[in-house]
């Protein structure tokens, strides 16, 4: 399965009065494609990437796309959906039809509208991506689910308030250097460390800087096989990509070790015939703290109960041994569920280009992608290099 990246656009990810997901839409794909070089005659297949479950009142939303110029009009245009890792899954569909000779230029944009509701609404749509018959009433939606996995993580292995805190305030040091960030501030160690009334505790041990943030926003790549590829202005190669989904409920998990998203990292770094310390930088699903935290674990970066180390050492630093979240991360960045893939897919094209401005992680040759639907259940690896 191999394609490339010849294109990208990425909208500011905020609260975004006045852009319903036709108007995101619509723009990133206009931008990826003119990003290219290519128009919208060229296009082969669309992948819209969108969670929605009860965010925008437009369910049925593939055929958005097709509004950004009449020269869509007849291409098969696909929504996909696989909770916090639509995104993802919408790439994977796109290189999937590359793969197949079906496509050799696919559009795949990812898009959410979260700020329309009111937030204890938006906490119940998001609860939609657990398993409903054993946790569909946990008190404070998602991040009460990954409450429950941070206190079994500490139970199991101690207190890591200091390494979440540690995660949180490298995301948002590293945010401000992010134009597309939904939060540019660096909120500094002791602000994320202490619950106070700006801080307070959401779920568990779980305080507001442990959460990623509400959302909108839209993120598109254009993707092409690698003969069309090599005649484009630039191209990102993928070295590899991996989907591995695991049980639904937790409870027929030990939901504390990321088995999923560890099989999902092995898979691509054999595939891509690289160790984890051959990447330059990592860009990983944070949507709360403590998913960093567990997915140190699951890259194999350390071992079991020990992925406090690489934040408190400082490995995931910027100018770490690997830099972990260099745009800030879905912490600081934010976390528009259906765009948050294609993002990650676009921002390290952008670092492995020379094109990340303030967030340049210096001399990137390789990247990975890890982006998480529900808790550890659908999980996308990619590992990225410069074509040419």
């Amino acid at each position: 399965m191999t394609a490339c990246i010849v294109g990208w656009a990425h909208s500011k990810f905020a609260k975004l009065d006045g852009l319903d997901v036709e108007a995101l839409v619509v723009k990133a794909a206009a931008d990826a494609m003119a990003d290219a070089g290519v128009g919208p005659a060229d296009v082969d297949e669309i992948y819209l990437g969108h969670f929605n479950g009860g965010f925008t009142p437009q369910e049925f939303t593939a055929s958005l796309v097709l509004q950004t110029s009449d020269s869509l009009r007849y291409k098969p245009a696909t929504r996909v959906e696989n909770a916090c890792a639509t995104g993802s899954a919408a790439v994977r569909q796109g290189l999937t039809a590359i793969a197949a000779r079906r496509a050799r230029i696919v559009l795949v944009v990812g898009v959410e509208k979260m700020t329309d509701l009111p937030g204890p609404q938006i906490g119940g749509v998001l609860l939609k991506a657990a398993y409903q018959k054993e946790e569909g009433n946990i008190e404070g939606g998602f991040a009460g689910v990954f409450g429950r996995i941070a206190q079994a993580y500490f139970q199991r292995h101690g207190d890591q308030s200091d390494a979440l805190a540690r995660i949180a305030a490298k995301n948002h040091k590293n945010g401000v250097h992010n134009p597309m960030a939904q939060m540019q501030k660096d909120l500094g160690y002791e602000f994320c460390r202490n619950v106070s009334e700006k801080n307070p505790i959401v779920a568990g041990p779980l305080k507001r800087t442990d959460c990623s943030l509400v959302s909108d926003g839209a993120a598109a790549l254009v993707l092409a096989d690698v003969e069309t590829a090599l005649t484009m202005k630039k191209a990102v190669v993928f070295r590899a990509n991996e989907q591995v989904n695991d049980y639904l409920p937790m409870s027929k998990r030990d939901i504390v070790k990321f088995e999923g998203p560890a099989v999902a990292w092995r898979r691509a770094l054999k595939k891509a015939g690289l160790n984890l310390l051959d990447l330059s930088l990592v860009e990983t699903h944070d949507c709360f703290t403590v998913a960093e935290l567990i997915e140190y674990e699951a890259m194999g970066l350390t071992p079991e109960g020990q992925g406090a180390r690489a934040i408190l050492e400082g490995w995931t630093e910027k100018d770490g041994k690997l830099p972990v979240n260099p745009s800030g991360g879905l912490k600081s960045k934010g976390h528009p569920i259906g765009a948050t893939g294609v993002s990650m897919h676009a921002l390290c094209a952008m670092q492995l280009t020379g094109a990340a401005g303030g967030m340049q992680v210096k001399n990137a040759k390789l990247a990975g992608i890890f982006n998480m639907g529900g808790a550890a259940v659908a999980n996308y690896v990619s590992i990225l290099e410069p074509l040419r």
